[in-house]
């Protein structure tokens, strides 16, 4: 995917750091959740992310799609301090992220695997190892687990199962609600319908939807269903060699980019 804009054609552009015509601006009053400004990775040394500059607003969905190997994961790890960057500075509420101690950023900002993570015992129990990772122990914490099931949209009675007994969308559910425990302002998704049957992967989404609009948290999630981003996420980022290559709303991006190499990749479900 080239970078070259047509600044005359109306249409989503191809990123070039600065906002584009058919870019929504963000209101003043909405604050961004993440300041990404010029960050590189670097992983056994090819650059994985290239330089990236890009907000990512508050209270939003924003979807981040891209061939494989396009840095999206790479991304998403430096958004909660998984990983460093290599050279840049990146804001989390307009303030450095390495001000903020690792153990109380990771409270703020969830993270959701690929693979559902299960500690060995009940659904019980691995929600509230949340509560002692994240050294809260001032909380209920059966009232945190009911709380938090019941966003994940997870049934009470499986609270004393087992975690190796259940299916793979209610083991994905347990990670979403163990990320919920510590009321986070922002939850990374990292392909988490990836390993689920389409009818399991679209409720878990409707939960994503409802959780985003109703608990005003930021979702930023990896996808390669472009089906899935397109239905719902507000925001699309178009990564490709670790570049931002188009950014927008995500109708626009979707059915105004003009770029024919991003356009081939946006309509080919992969």
């Amino acid at each position: 995917m080239e970078e070259t804009a047509n600044p005359s054609t109306s249409g989503v552009q191809p990123y070039t750091g600065t906002s584009t015509s058919n870019t929504r601006t963000l209101p003043t009053t909405l604050s961004a959740a993440f300041t990404l400004k010029g960050v590189y990775q670097v992983k056994a040394g090819i650059t994985v992310v290239d330089g990236i500059e890009v907000d990512i607003p508050h209270g939003e969905i924003i979807a981040l799609v891209g061939p494989s190997g396009a840095g999206k994961t790479s991304l998403l790890r430096l958004l909660n301090r998984l990983d460093d960057p290599a050279r840049g500075e990146i804001l989390y509420r307009a303030r450095p992220i390495t001000d903020y101690p690792v153990q109380a950023l990771r409270r703020h900002v969830g993270f959701v695997f690929q693979s559902p993570v299960m500690f060995p015992g009940t659904v019980r129990d691995n929600l509230q190892v949340a509560l002692a990772l994240g050294g809260d122990h001032e909380q209920d914490a059966d009232t945190r687990v009911a709380e938090a099931m019941a966003l994940a949209e997870l049934d009470r009675t499986l609270c004393d199962r087992e975690g190796d007994r259940l299916s793979g969308g209610q083991q994905q559910r347990v990670n979403i609600a163990r990320a919920l425990m510590t009321s986070p302002d922002v939850l990374l998704m990292d392909e988490p319908t990836s390993a689920l049957d389409p009818e399991t992967a679209d409720r878990l989404m409707e939960t994503i939807r409802r959780l985003s609009r109703e608990q005003h948290l930021t979702v930023v999630m990896v996808t390669h269903r472009l089906a899935e981003a397109r239905r719902s996420s507000d925001r699309t980022i178009v990564l490709e060699h670790g570049r931002i290559v188009a950014s927008g709303q995500t109708a626009d991006v979707f059915e105004r980019t003009t770029d024919s190499r991003i356009r081939a990749f946006l309509t080919t479900e992969h």
